[in-house]
């Protein structure tokens, strides 16, 4: 069982990063749609649960270091080298924006160029993730319960201080920046574009368990636990919808409305968080061109340097061009994990 909490809260601290911990993606996919935005919240978390239990399991039945004999297994060997090539582009777009909110979260939080907070997350990235997938998963795991106090804890003091009604709230969200126009599809968008930039990732951390059950169990505490503090969260942001208008990073200008110590915090956090996710990111995509014959740490600096470079482009625009884009082409691999799922029951029931 430990196995599977840890894999859980590892996945938990990998979307931390990716999918919810700025708040920008909350705002863009879920609560900016207002209320039916939280319903498309239970979609996903329920959703999010069963690709990653599959893609554990998949990683857990295989031993794999690499996604692509995984990938393979998934999508077919012709499809599987176009889905491959897919995911390797949504690894380094994740890393991109990942390096683009540290250096935003720095600059809004202290002062710091843009790009200087971001070169000094890429060096450490380049430095950290030659530790070993197990450590990388150990330092995920460990985040994750003081990122879920951080959110609960924002989300108290919103809701407690919130001066304005539900109503009123609703339509200043509205007018946030929204991912598509309809609810239903970004929330299918959001589990699209964080299952195709984890895949990778989650199926060489399966592959370090040997009960592909105990893989799965963690895979569907994971996607709940995601699930959940997505929801704290979007009620945060509703409670402070006049507060965080035009905000980049609202959970630490929400955090800097409690204290400007409590924010320092936050900033750390959010720093730590954004890379770990970085961190475990490379790793996948570092691990994926070994294959071609690159050297490991050569892969991640070569990787790592060019997401730099276009991580100046700036963390919102990232986030609202990146993502919707990887949400769209990761759908096919959704479609493929559901049939690889199918597959995997049937040679159960034989």
């Amino acid at each position: 069982m430990s196995s599977s909490i840890k894999l859980g809260g590892a996945f938990i601290g990998l979307m931390a990063g990716v999918g919810f911990a700025s708040g920008q993606e909350v705002l863009q996919f879920f609560i900016s749609y207002g209320w039916p935005g939280l319903a498309g919240a239970v979609i996903a978390s329920l959703l999010m649960s069963f690709l990653v239990m599959t893609l554990y399991m998949i990683g857990s039945r295989l031993k794999t270091d690499s996604h692509d004999e995984a990938i393979n297994f998934i999508c077919g060997p012709w499809l599987g080298k176009v889905m491959d090539w897919m995911i390797t582009f949504f690894l380094f777009g994740s890393v991109v924006v990942m390096l683009a909110g540290a250096g935003s979260s720095a600059h809004q939080q202290a002062g710091v160029p843009q790009a200087l907070g971001s070169a000094i997350a890429a060096v450490l990235t380049i430095i950290i993730v030659c530790l070993g997938i197990k450590r990388v998963i150990t330092l995920l795991s460990l985040i994750t319960p003081i990122l879920a106090v951080m959110i609960v804890v924002i989300a108290i003091y919103s809701l407690s201080t919130m001066d304005k009604s539900f109503s009123e709230l609703e339509k200043i969200i509205r007018t946030e920046p929204q991912a598509t126009n309809n609810w239903f599809l970004s929330a299918l968008l959001y589990v699209s574009y964080n299952v195709a930039a984890t895949a990778a990732m989650l199926v060489v951390m399966g592959g370090t368990v040997k009960e592909s059950a105990k893989a799965g169990i963690g895979g569907v505490i994971g996607g709940l636990g995601v699930g959940l503090l997505i929801l704290v969260m979007s009620l945060a942001l509703m409670a402070k919808a006049d507060v965080i208008n035009g905000v980049e990073i609202p959970t630490l200008h929400l955090s800097n409305q409690m204290s400007r110590w409590f924010g320092s915090v936050v900033l750390v956090l959010f720093q730590i968080k954004l890379l770990l996710t970085s961190i475990g990111l490379t790793f996948a995509l570092a691990a994926r061109l070994r294959s071609y014959g690159i050297p490991f740490f050569w892969g991640a600096a070569l990787s790592v340097s060019t997401a730099y470079v276009a991580s100046l482009l700036g963390f919102v625009k990232l986030v609202g061009i990146v993502y919707p884009a990887m949400g769209y082409m990761g759908s096919v691999l959704i479609v493929c994990i559901v049939f690889a799922w199918v597959r995997i029951w049937r040679q159960r029931e034989d």
